[in-house]
């Protein structure tokens, strides 16, 4: 064989060899994507990968970017949480501080009634009373039970939701229907934490002057099942929009604002998520995802 012949046999197995090389690495590296997109979609960031070039020099670039965005919101939610408890409380705290030292004074005067201190103690204990609802409240929130999933027929839910909530709807003078995109659409879920979420926004949507409320299903590009309320009440206004999820927040005079919050943790211990997707005059779009 020719020595030129030679040279051109061990360039192409170079090349081969060189190729076949970089198609492993590249497969590898595909699948430390994937594994990484899993993590952060389930909100697992106790990953790292060996800093031993620099593919996994960028990933793990990402994930501490990742890592700092979490910490930063969870910062900010317990801070707000926290400004939220601490004015619910003090509100309900300084009436009766107030009350308590104005009566005790009082015991040494002359000339006052024994309706004055009856009207004082009854605010000292509807003060109370509501101090204690709020606590209980607060309780419910942080204590969802643990999701009994089940096959759920879409269309089943969505009827016996719009059911529940006729009686309401028609006293409203509005109308609710579920209009799907696609048939025999299911999720696997919990079925009654599912309907109180859709009734909550029912409910809200009714409460923002809604005329029109639309429910609809369809599948995602990944096979999740995405629910969506839509309804053409009152816009949420812009500051309130990233706030809504806070608990105790609320933006209606006898509110709760516990709703949407639980609404979030039913959703995230089914593995999926409610986010708000629109609200301006024309509508507000609630969007529920199933993975």
């Amino acid at each position: 064989m020719p020595v030129w012949q030679v040279i051109l046999l061990c360039l192409v197995v170079a090349i081969i060899a060189a190729v076949l090389a970089t198609l492993r690495t590249r497969r590898k590296d595909i699948k430390k994507v994937a594994y990484m997109m899993d993590a952060l979609e389930d909100g697992e960031l106790n990953f790292r990968f060996q800093d031993k070039n620099k593919f996994n020099r960028t990933l793990n670039r990402i994930r501490t970017i990742f890592e700092k965005q979490r910490q930063a919101h969870e910062q900010d939610s317990w801070t707000k949480l926290i400004r939220v408890l601490t004015h619910e409380i003090m509100n309900t705290v300084s009436p009766i501080a107030s009350l308590s030292d104005a009566l005790s004074k009082s015991m040494d005067e002359t000339g006052r009634s024994e309706l004055d201190v009856k009207a004082g103690l009854e605010t000292i204990s509807d003060s109370s009373k509501n101090l204690i609802k709020f606590v209980e409240t607060y309780r419910q929130l942080s204590g969802v039970a643990r999701p009994m999933r089940k096959a759920i027929d879409l269309q089943e839910l969505m009827d016996g939701v719009i059911a529940l909530n006729s009686e309401f709807t028609a006293g409203c003078g509005a109308s609710c229907s579920y209009h799907p995109k696609e048939p025999d659409l299911m999720i696997y879920a919990d079925q009654g934490q599912i309907s109180q979420i859709l009734i909550n926004l029912i409910k809200n949507a009714l409460q923002a002057g809604a005329q029109h409320i639309d429910l609809s299903a369809r599948m995602g590009k990944d096979d999740e099942v995405i629910v969506e309320v839509a309804n053409d009440g009152a816009p949420i206004p812009p500051a309130a929009q990233e706030q809504i999820f806070v608990p105790f927040y609320t933006t209606k005079k006898d509110g709760s604002g516990i709703g949407l919050s639980l609404a979030r943790q039913i959703m995230r211990q089914h593995n999926g998520s409610i986010d708000l997707v629109k609200s301006d005059a024309a509508v507000t779009v609630f969007q529920m995802v199933f993975r």
